[in-house]
């Protein structure tokens, strides 16, 4: 996995574990001793808190409610996985420790400890940086983002491919869209016993998804003018034989 290539433009862990929390539908949750999963059963407020809802015959709302305090100890897990199907799918995980506390008919956690863990490894991000950061903006529409792009237009996909360094992609049996934010496009490159990812940056951020049409367009020229890799040309021929 050391295909990197221009990771300058990026989201920056507080960010990108608020988009995670904000676009991943599910979570486990454990607290005294206590494992649930749920799906769609998490919003978050603005000050970055999680409010979880719970079933009446939770064990988690009677562990909340026997707790010393009424504060259990809990960790909420989410994994962030990629929309469209590719080797090691899930692309973070994230963790947020806290207690417990009924409302509104559910459960609140407030985080107390949030770890981020992506390809780079684990990092704890700072509490004040998770409540002040946002979501990026382009991160509930990410997944249909992605898969109208690998599913409508991987001809466009074989054009970016112009912009990653030729030794990239080397061996190269697909490429496919892994991700996007407001600052970038992530390409994988998948081989047939491992893959790497090459991110491609805008020229500036992307607020919508209007403006990310217009970025991703100014890519695509930059591709248009560049030579096609020879690794897919190979490739290519390899298969019209």
């Amino acid at each position: 996995m050391g295909d990197r290539q221009d990771w300058t433009a990026a989201p920056g862990a507080a960010e990108r574990a608020r988009s995670v929390l904000a676009a991943t539908w599910s979570c486990a949750v454990t607290a005294d001793g206590v494992r649930e999963e749920y799906a769609g059963a998490h919003t978050v407020t603005e000050d970055a808190a999680v409010r979880l809802a719970v079933p009446d015959d939770s064990g988690l709302l009677a562990a909340a409610l026997c707790a010393p305090r009424q504060e259990p100890s809990a960790l909420l897990e989410f994994a962030d996985v990629a929309p469209v199907p590719v080797r090691s799918r899930i692309r973070a995980r994230l963790w947020l420790s806290g207690w417990f506390a009924p409302s509104e008919g559910g459960l609140l956690l407030r985080p107390t400890r949030v770890v981020l863990r992506q390809a780079t490894g684990p990092v704890v991000v700072d509490l004040d940086e998770f409540t002040a950061a946002r979501p990026d903006p382009l991160a509930g529409a990410e997944a249909r983002l992605l898969t109208h792009l690998a599913d409508a237009h991987p001809d466009a996909v074989e054009r970016l491919t112009r912009l990653v360094r030729p030794e990239s992609l080397h061996a190269a049996t697909r490429v496919v869209p892994l991700a996007v934010d407001r600052h970038g496009l992530t390409l994988r490159i998948e081989r047939t016993r491992a893959h790497g990812d090459v991110r491609l940056p805008f020229h500036t951020p992307a607020d919508d998804v209007g403006q990310l049409t217009e970025r991703m367009h100014a890519l695509l020229a930059q591709a248009g003018a560049a030579a096609c890799p020879r690794a897919l040309q190979r490739q290519r021929a390899d298969g019209d034989g």
